[in-house]
């Protein structure tokens, strides 16, 4: 009896930390001890006039407290990789790789929130934004002189971040779903480092990047 209370105590702590109300609250329970995060993404893109003008998925993976990478699989294929230093973003079908130095922009990006708290109120503006569509959300309002986008929203269940939304400054939204997250997964060592496959029209100042190989990562 005393095996089976123990038990019981032990499943309600660890399921506590999801079991918080309120969106801040769930997003701190969600991110605390979070150090590297694996997940799905379903994106779908509309203009100021609620057209959608584009639609992709594939898989994205964070670890603190830089490092990121976005894996669109369909219905294209690109790859956003940012190692820490300097951020690839590499267009297979055009064989080409953009290059540029990772700076104040994606330290502003609502999605480091997630593996970093200590990004949420130095970078922005956040309060609760209500409960809508089976979940509550976190509007975040960027605190840069140059902000990105007008605001984004993160929606949390139960579970964690459901789905995340972004107005940029002309009006176009981009709305992005989550699925199949994975906390504190063991990464691959390569999974934050890109190397520009032989042939690849490299744009932008690379500098210390390895030679280009065979293939991708």
């Amino acid at each position: 009896m005393r095996k089976l209370i123990l038990l019981l105590a032990l499943s309600m702590l660890a399921g506590s930390a999801f079991a918080a109300t309120g969106a801040r609250a769930r997003l701190e329970a969600f991110a605390g001890g979070l150090h590297s995060l694996r997940g799905d993404f379903q994106q779908t893109v509309f203009d100021a006039h609620g057209n959608i003008t584009g639609t992709s998925h594939g898989q994205l993976a964070l670890k603190a407290p830089r490092l990121f990478r976005w894996k669109v699989t369909g219905p294209y294929q690109q790859l956003i990789v940012a190692d820490g230093r300097k951020v690839w973003v590499y267009e297979p079908d055009l064989e080409q790789a953009t290059v540029r130095d990772q700076g104040a922009e994606e330290a502003h990006s609502p999605l480091t929130v997630l593996t970093d708290l200590s990004q949420l109120d130095s970078e922005f503006k956040a309060t609760d934004a209500g409960m809508h569509d089976g979940l509550e959300w976190l509007r975040l309002v960027s605190r840069s002189k140059d902000p990105q986008f007008e605001y984004a929203e993160i929606g949390f269940d139960a579970t964690g971040p459901r789905r995340m939304i972004f107005k940029d400054t002309v009006g176009n939204r981009t709305e992005i779903r989550f699925s199949n997250w994975q906390r504190n997964v063991d990464l691959p060592s390569d999974a934050f480092t890109f190397v520009p496959p032989k042939g690849t029209d490299v744009v932008g100042d690379a500098g210390s990047a390895r030679p280009a190989a065979e293939g991708t990562h």
